[in-house]
């Protein structure tokens, strides 16, 4: 059975590795429908799914055709591309925060699994580039009319995650299985901790 939901498109985004895909899993066992093609199957990074929809990738190119059929549903768009979203829709965002060194670490793994160089810009500037990148995003989300957004600290989903629940429940209309949702987070998957 599915929640009753806000006639929106409830989008899920953050920097890639901040915690986009434990939220689309906990979305989808709360009971919202979820956009995904599965094309980007599950492997040793993200071993529950990517829960991607590769038409996403190309809304700078101009394909924003199928966002009225997500309306009600959850999809994964990261923080770059949210400004592709069309002005035509309603959205409710829910936007993953995620501690900098744990971002960097959690690509650096995925970067060297898959044999891809690293290191190519150090620590420091990167997380630079991030804070910067961030607060473009921030200020862009902040003028939209259309837009309503929910800021979810991944460190703090994982450390006391009731309330976090309670909010995302209440942001989405409170129609959500809370309980399925908190059973959907695993502590087991988060191996980038700070220290």
């Amino acid at each position: 059975m599915t929640a009753s939901l806000p006639n929106a498109v409830i989008v899920v985004s953050g920097l890639p590795r901040s915690g986009t895909s434990m939220m689309m899993k906990m979305l989808e066992v709360g009971g919202v429908p979820i956009m995904t093609d599965h094309e980007r199957t599950a492997d040793d990074n993200n071993p529950e799914g990517y829960y991607e929809l590769e038409r996403v990738k190309q809304m700078p190119n101009g394909d924003v055709a199928w966002v009225p059929d997500a309306r009600q549903k959850a999809v994964k768009v990261i923080s770059a591309l949210l400004k592709h979203l069309p002005s035509t829709e309603q959205y409710r965002v829910l936007f993953m925060r995620r501690a900098y060194p744990e971002i960097l670490a959690s690509q650096r793994k995925m970067l060297i699994s898959r044999n891809r160089p690293v290191d190519q810009v150090d620590d420091a500037e990167m997380t630079r580039l991030f804070e910067m990148h961030l607060k473009e995003v921030d200020a862009w989300l902040e003028t939209q009319p259309n837009v309503r957004v929910l800021q979810v600290g991944y460190n703090a989903m994982l450390r006391e995650p009731e309330p976090l629940v309670t909010q995302v429940n209440e942001f989405l209309d409170g129609g959500l299985d809370t309980q399925a949702m908190l059973h959907a987070i695993n502590p087991a998957l988060y191996r980038n901790r700070s220290s």
